[in-house]
């Protein structure tokens, strides 16, 4: 037998092992169809199916689990968000080794505006920007940008042992795709769910693009709040150089300072001469800021813009898409926004229209999360898709618990945002994206009607004739297209039966940030084009990784950490639980390097257990079916089978961290700290492999390398852990050895507590149960004593039931003092505590989370002085 080597190093391995599993086909759903049947120490022999597509067996058996990867954009390097595709590894994992058949299929995305900013910092640096180029230029150098940028990101995604089947990668750019979401468009303009319309959106000047209010985020920030004179109004703005598209003056209707000026029109002394507006009144109007009237300008702000689809107004754009102002503002057109805000200001000033200013107005204002350019509100021609009946079945589908998702408080967030969705405009003016399947009329005016959807040029000619016709620019959202990623990657994959087999697929799981702007989504446009099939029966949604402060991480906190530079210093199995344990679904979750560390000591605890086992076995050892003898061996079958038991539930339940800590506490402690130590006065080989199997398999699914690493060291192992079978799940009673070890652990924990507390070397064990001093060898090795006695009366320091260490009346004396100080201090320290939860101020304002840790630590308060007066009435006696 080949032995282990001293120490567990990752980058001895990791490399080797993946490219052994991808040589395998173990990640491909034909290359994992073992159907398993055996137990945790091997099994009967692999099922596999024969289909020539690399589907599943047509044969009854087990579910097909299926998950399709949230596609990483291809224009960068891994990040924290990608590396929480642990979760997803560790399902697809599970399920393999349970012989389901398992399909994890990767991806990756062009990304579109995001892309193109980073692409365009990148000429920069060679000082180019896209307009040294046509757009198709630009397209196809961002492209092979991408696409080279694609191949980096896998090789990051596989370092992390991530066990996709690349075979059938898709791209978000990939001509299959492409018309699966030229089809989809099609259908809904067909049915009537897209139109174009003016209305207004939320424009970036830098990327001349419009954008979602979701991907738009909001700074609080100073500026000067500018009250002008308007007639007989004094009103309070922050944008006067808007004021040249104001259509209305607007009051709250029920605000008794302004009834008789409602329905009436004012006349103004304004910088570009007198003017007149209408005075309307809507509830949208606070009558508490500035002076409770407001100058309503449709085309610049989105509440105007409703009011005046409410009253009818006039839309007047007085900022054009490129960030200037238009000829309607007279001499101040072709002036950039800031410079025009200072010109009409100082104007205002001059000819006395100015009342006064508050230098000091606190706002929030949007800017493009992507460039960082602030927001324009601008009313502009775009697509639109209706969303009124798109997203009833979308909701339906949650509600009925055909959807479930994971953590359930995000169901009512699901559905409320859902419920207040409006048409969301589907275009963009980037450079970079999937074109808009559509042709106009050469020279036909800003409405482009009519238009015909197509792609093919031939089709346009033939329509409008030779050189009559134009494209369309624009490009999709790319939310549009990637909320199509589900179906449109089945349906291409090259396998004709994966769409049948692997849709719906078990799970989507991804960040809760992106909730509104993707999953819901993906909901709707699946059951658009699928109406009978929900895209995905479980949305599992994980928080923020965030720095070991719990901060997000930004770059201009400088506190970005790169997961990469964890792995390659404490291995990627250390990464991937530190991601897992103490992580909770829906929750952020902080990642510090201690953390990773720890989980590397941990790897080479398994390393080292692992080592010590196999250097026990006699050569030409085979393993049998354990027997079990000693009491440590009924109680470490019992740990075993809880375990797995727990573990499997856990993982079925999304409760990765749970299942991660149970795995943690049964290799270090129960195994390692306990029953190896037992091992080593009566060993029993057969039953530590079985111990170290069952581990190896229950890891696995978090730790894949040092567990495959570990499996491959097993000679009587022909296969690899990836494809082998999970332990099988057995609740088994708690027999009488196992109770018995028990009786054992908690003597030998009191008397290791007692002498550390009391400097005691080598106390002398009195007990009056037989089989305890049976175990005298083992205790005696663990605890650190001296001789153990059996004496049915017992006396001296109580140490456990039926268990003390000799001791005289001076030694008893002090430990009774040494108990009672320490009760006294518990019982202050829960005085304490009761008065601040007898406090209903406290109770009402503290965070409830607060409040909550108060009370439990009451309890645990309790329970001390509760043990504590047991060890004093047992001195007593």
């Amino acid at each position: 037998m080949k032995e282990l080597s001293k120490a567990y190093i990752p980058a001895d391995h990791e490399a080797k092992i993946y490219a052994q599993w991808e040589k395998s086909g173990a990640f491909k759903p034909d290359g994992n169809l073992h159907l398993r049947t055996g137990d945790a120490t091997g099994g009967g022999p692999a099922a596999r199916s024969d289909s020539e597509d690399g589907g599943v067996p047509t044969a009854a058996g087990p579910v097909p689990f299926s998950i399709v990867m949230p596609p990483p954009n291809a224009n960068g390097n891994l990040h924290t968000g990608h590396a929480m595709f642990t979760v997803e590894d560790i399902l697809v994992r599970y399920h393999r080794m349970k012989g389901d058949p398992t399909l994890w299929l990767p991806g990756t995305d062009h990304a579109g505006i995001e892309t193109q900013v980073v692409f365009e910092r990148e000429l920069a640096k060679e000082g180019k920007s896209r307009f040294d180029y046509s757009p198709a230029e630009f397209y196809q150098l961002a492209l092979e940008y991408t696409k080279g940028n694609q191949h980096n990101i896998i090789a990051q995604l596989k370092s992390l042992g991530f066990s996709a089947d690349w075979s059938r990668l898709k791209f978000t750019l990939d001509e299959d795709v492409i018309e699966t979401v030229y089809d989809t468009f099609k259908r809904l303009h067909d049915d009537g769910q897209i139109y174009r319309g003016n209305r207004i959106v939320n424009w970036c000047p830098h990327c001349n693009s419009s954008f979602a209010d979701i991907e738009i985020k909001y700074r609080e920030q100073l500026d000067p709040l500018y009250f002008i004179k308007y007639g007989p109004f004094v009103l309070a703005t922050v944008r006067p150089e808007t004021k040249f598209g104001d259509t209305a003056i607007a009051v709250h209707p029920d605000d008794e300072r302004y009834q008789r000026f409602l329905g009436t029109e004012i006349e103004a002394d304004g910088l570009l001469g007198t003017f007149k507006l209408s005075v309307i009144g809507d509830t949208y109007v606070n009558p508490d800021f500035g002076t409770g009237v407001v100058k309503v300008t449709p085309a610049h702000d989105p509440n105007d813009w409703e009011m005046g689809l409410r009253h009818n107004l006039e839309v007047k754009s007085v900022i054009g898409t490129d960030g200037k102002l238009t000829s309607i503002a007279g001499k101040y057109a072709g002036m950039s926004v800031a410079d025009a805000r200072d010109a009409v200001v100082a104007d205002l000033e001059a000819a006395g229209l100015m009342d006064h200013m508050d230098m000091n107005y606190s706002h929030s204002v949007g800017y493009h999360d992507r460039c960082g350019t602030q927001i324009e509100p601008l009313v502009t021609e775009q697509w639109w898709l209706k969303v009124a009946e798109l997203k009833k079945p979308a909701i339906k589908a949650v509600k009925d618990g055909d959807i479930k998702i994971v953590p359930a408080r995000f169901e009512k967030v699901y559905t409320d945002w859902l419920e207040n969705l409006r048409d969301w405009n589907i275009s963009r003016q980037n450079w970079f994206g999937i074109k808009i399947p559509v042709f106009y009329r050469l020279g036909d005016d800003e409405s482009k009607q009519p238009y015909l959807i197509t792609t093919s040029e031939a089709e346009a000619k033939k329509y409008y004739g030779e050189g009559n016709y134009e494209a369309e620019t624009d490009t999709f959202d790319t939310w549009f297209s990637s909320s199509q990623w589900p179906f449109a990657t089945l349906m291409n994959t090259g396998h004709p039966s994966d769409f049948e087999h692997f849709y719906p697929t078990s799970v989507m799981e991804t960040g809760r940030d992106i909730l509104f702007q993707w999953v819901t989504r993906m909901v709707m446009l699946g059951l658009y084009r699928f109406p009978d099939k929900v895209p995905f029966q479980t949305i599992y949604l994980h928080g923020l990784v965030n720095d070991a402060h719990g901060k997000k991480m930004s770059k201009s906190k400088g506190n970005v950490i790169n997961p990469l530079d964890f792995t390659a210093k404490y291995g990627s199995d250390a990464l991937r639980l530190a991601l897992t344990i103490g992580i909770t679904p829906g929750n952020d979750g902080a990642l510090s390097e201690a953390k990773v560390e720890g989980y590397r000591n941990f790897c080479n605890k398994l390393w080292n257990v692992a080592r010590f086992i196999l250097g026990q076995l006699p050569d030409g050892y085979s393993p049998a079916e354990p027997e079990l003898i000693s009491p440590a061996d009924h109680w470490i079958k019992f740990q075993l089978d809880e375990a797995t038991s727990f573990v499997t539930e856990a993982i079925e339940s999304y409760r990765f961290s749970e299942a991660g800590q149970v795995a943690y506490v049964l290799l270090w402690s129960d195994f390692a700290d306990w029953y190896i130590e037992a091992s080593k006065i009566s060993p029993n080989h057969d039953l530590l492999i079985y111990g170290l199997e069952t581990i190896l398999r229950l890891l696995h699914p978090i730790a894949p390398f040092v567990t495959e690493a570990i499996w491959s060291h097993l000679p009587w192992q022909d296969e690899q852990l990836i494809v082998s079978g999970w332990p099988n799940v057995s609740r088994t009673t708690k027999a009488g050895g196992a109770s018995q070890f028990d009786r054992l652990i908690e003597a030998v924990n009191a008397i290791r507590s007692i002498s550390a507390e009391e400097q005691l070397a080598k106390p002398a064990i009195i007990t009056d149960n037989s089989e305890l001093v049976k175990s005298s060898e083992l205790i005696q090795r663990l605890a650190r004593t001296g001789e153990i006695s059996l004496n049915e009366q017992g006396s001296g320091l109580y140490v456990s039931p039926g268990v003390w260490i000799e001791a005289d009346t001076e030694l008893i004396n002090a430990r009774k003092h040494h108990l009672e100080t320490q009760r006294a201090e518990k019982q202050k320290f829960l005085a304490n505590l009761d008065g601040r939860l007898a406090n209903s101020k406290y109770v009402e304002s503290a965070p409830e989370a607060v409040v909550q840790e108060t009370r439990d630590t009451r309890d645990e308060t309790l329970m001390l002085l509760s043990k504590l007066d047991e060890q004093l009435k047992a001195l007593q006696q």
